[in-house]
């Protein structure tokens, strides 16, 4: 998670949403290939996404409304396969998170809406394009909504167990 130094006073507020100096030096990547903004409403319960092959990483954050991020570490191998981190991410408190590539991603709406943004570190490959459940009781990820407003194609996923293991990444130390 990053937390951006923010500068305020009556007229608003200023922070840095990227600095490729200042991120590398943290182990971020220093260039990315594409932005998204999504907007979802109360509810909307979007992954938990990746790509593999060419998979992405996505430093995301919320530019309007609350969200409940999660990351999912899927890579083959890892010490912490299947294991998930989670967080609020808020146009208010303007964290930032990290998802590496090989981890799956996922967020739910806290709020009336939600506009969000992803940097990409990888362009979007229909091909790679993969899901893992939501709701994967082996992931046991506590979602704070139970009853999420879902895309067909998030409902279809399969559960981790599921996935062929050349659909998956592979950790390398």
């Amino acid at each position: 998670m990053i937390e951006p130094s923010i500068f305020g006073d009556e007229r608003g507020f200023f922070y840095e949403a990227w600095n490729a100096e200042r991120f590398g030096r943290n182990g971020l990547p220093s260039r990315f290939v594409q932005s998204n903004v999504s907007s979802s409403s109360r509810g909307v319960l979007r992954g938990l996404h990746y790509q593999w092959p060419n998979p992405q990483g996505k430093l995301v954050s919320v530019l309007e409304g609350e969200v409940y991020d999660v990351a999912v570490d899927i890579r083959r191998g890892s010490p912490h396969f299947g294991r998930w981190t989670a967080v609020a991410l808020s146009a208010e408190n303007k964290r930032q998170l990290w998802i590496p590539e090989g981890f799956a991603h996922g967020f739910a709406v806290l709020s009336e809406r939600a506009i969000f943004s992803y940097l990409c570190t990888a362009g979007y490959d229909k091909t790679s394009d993969a899901g893992i459940r939501w709701d994967d009781a082996r992931i046991g990820i506590d979602w704070p909504i139970h009853e999420p407003v879902l895309s067909d194609k998030d409902a279809r996923a399969p559960f981790l167990e599921d996935v062929a293991p050349d659909r998956l990444p592979l950790f390398v130390a």
